[in-house]
């Protein structure tokens, strides 16, 4: 399985970057190699937000699964389609627990709860970018899966 992580050297993704290593996943990295690289691990080095370069590091490659740990806003999202949508059989995208509706009518959080907390602008922009790629699943068949992390750690 050929996977790239975009980001991979943080808290969650260091872990999961070494779990995958060891299950024998053919894993990539694709960032600004700003931190010690894990070993294992294949570098990508560009930085996201240039579109130039990353098309240029990317092209010919076809991904399994790419893992996006570092989107934050909707033009992150947006990026990251464009880029995908033909070389990527499955997206998966990093969002937040805290993207639930803040103040609960109970204390059972389930995949029906809302999204909605007008507390925290990081969560809206998380709720914005998990609008934007159920859209564009339902749209044009961007096969997404997000993910809601509710506390994150590094081992």
């Amino acid at each position: 399985m050929k996977v790239l992580f975009i980001g991979g050297t943080g808290n969650i993704s260091t872990s999961v970057s070494e779990l995958l290593i060891e299950k024998g996943v053919d894993l990539y990295h694709l960032n600004r190699g700003m931190r010690q690289p894990i070993q294992g691990v294949a570098h990508l080095k560009a930085d996201i937000t240039d579109m130039t370069g990353v098309k240029k590091v990317l092209d010919g490659h076809h991904w399994d699964v790419v893992v996006n740990w570092i989107a934050y806003e909707p033009a992150d999202v947006q990026r990251d389609i464009a880029l995908f949508e033909h070389t990527a059989d499955q997206y998966i995208f990093i969002s937040s627990a805290s993207a639930y509706q803040k103040q609960h009518d109970h204390q059972l959080i389930t995949e029906s709860t809302p999204l909605e907390n007008p507390w925290w602008d990081y969560s809206r922009k998380k709720i914005a970018c998990e609008q934007l790629l159920m859209n564009a699943f339902r749209d044009q068949g961007f096969p997404v899966t997000i993910v809601r992390p509710s506390h994150t750690y590094c081992s």
